[in-house]
């Protein structure tokens, strides 16, 4: 056991694909960081930004340095300036003015990748600081980068649907919090000989696609851009998906889109976060021990809330099919504590060593997502 413990801590770092949202998905058969217009969270300002994600597609080692713009807007009733703007390496050059941008006005960043590290992806950052502005913005600018050239057909065939080229029908959109969006960007091609108009139905209310330019010449590139607006009924993980429609034809299959949606904090006072919920879990992990052959094992999990308003979980995402919940975790009260009970059936799991990952998204702004774990052999 002392090996698979080991692997807790980078276990804990990577998110599970969670169940799919299709109850909100009208008609439809059954089946991702940052929005492209994202609101900062203001203290006297507020800004949005266009776009959050520049997407260079795939490009080559001969292209030479890459550049892009992000345009700020000011969206509150206060002067703003941006006063810094970070890059998460030395390749990305950014310029921007530090002059203050009035309410309703707009101001530049330029980011300039230098394109010198050979024949790889990148996904830089850029962390923008504006005066007024409670939270950092996070942009980002990334692309493949090949030695030569390719095809369309090789860069966009390995999930086609018509001339309609893409390199996954899957898409992930991150984290966002309740009255927020999230987006994900992604480069498309035609792979026809005459312009291909792409519509969209079925799609998720929650979700909003779009396509540009539209229609996409025949043989080139366009934007995929994926927007998911936090519905207040959604928390936890979900799946959103749509439909394409090529030439006014239904392809048939499923784009979707994964995010990550959380309670929102940011406007609580001083004295709303000093009442908050505290959870205090007994245990992260919860051992199931080594189990022979096909049974089914409950495990369970106990918390105390030490805060001064009843904690709640809004909702439990369980990895994989294994798991499923026996009794749910009931509100817990000041002082009092509560139990999370769930069934393990070991004859979903492989051989060997199981560590699978509980999420627990909350309304307690210390702790907004509890990840757990059950862990155990199987032989």
């Amino acid at each position: 056991m002392k090996t698979m413990f080991g692997f807790l801590l980078a276990v804990a770092a990577v998110l599970s694909c969670g169940q799919r949202n299709t109850n909100n998905v009208p008609s439809a058969a059954q089946a991702a960081e940052q929005p492209a217009v994202a609101l900062a969270a203001p203290e006297n300002g507020s800004v949005s930004f266009e776009p959050m994600v520049h997407d260079f597609g795939d490009v080559s080692v001969d292209d030479g340095p890459l550049t892009c713009s992000f345009i700020m807007t000011n969206t509150g009733t206060e002067a703003v300036a941006i006063y810094e703007v970070v890059s998460s390496c030395g390749c990305t050059g950014v310029n921007w003015s530090r002059e203050p941008v009035l309410p309703g006005q707009s101001t530049t960043i330029t980011a300039t990748y230098k394109n010198e590290d050979g024949a790889l992806p990148f996904d830089k950052t850029l962390t923008v600081y504006v005066s007024g502005v409670k939270r950092p913005v996070i942009l980002r600018l990334r692309g493949v980068v090949h030695e030569k050239k390719k095809a369309l057909s090789e860069l966009y065939g390995a999930e086609k649907l018509g001339a309609f080229g893409l390199k996954t029908r899957h898409f992930k959109a991150g984290t966002l919090r309740q009255g927020q969006q999230t987006s994900e960007t992604a480069t498309v091609a035609n792979l026809g000989t005459a312009p291909l108009l792409v519509d969209f139905w079925e799609t998720s209310p929650q979700l909003a696609v779009s396509v540009e330019p539209n229609p996409i010449p025949a043989g080139g590139t366009a934007r995929l851009l994926m927007t998911v607006t936090a519905d207040s009924t959604l928390y936890g993980k979900n799946f959103y998906s749509t439909r394409p429609v090529l030439n006014g034809k239904p392809a048939g299959d499923i784009l979707d889109i994964f995010a990550f949606t959380q309670a929102d904090f940011s406007a609580w006072t001083p004295e709303q976060r000093d009442r908050a919920a505290i959870p205090y879990f007994d245990n992260s992990t919860a051992d199931f021990g080594v189990s022979e052959g096909r049974k089914e094992v409950e495990v369970s999990f106990s918390c105390t809330n030490r805060g001064k308003t009843p904690f709640h979980v809004y909702k439990v995402d369980l990895e994989g099919d294994a798991l499923c919940v026996a009794e749910p975790l009931a509100d817990v009260a000041p002082g009092a504590r509560g139990t999370l009970r769930l069934r393990l059936d070991t004859a979903r799991l492989p051989q060997g060593e199981n560590v699978l990952m509980v999420s627990l998204t909350t309304n307690s702004p210390l702790r907004p997502v509890v990840n757990l774990f059950v862990a155990g052999v199987v032989r």
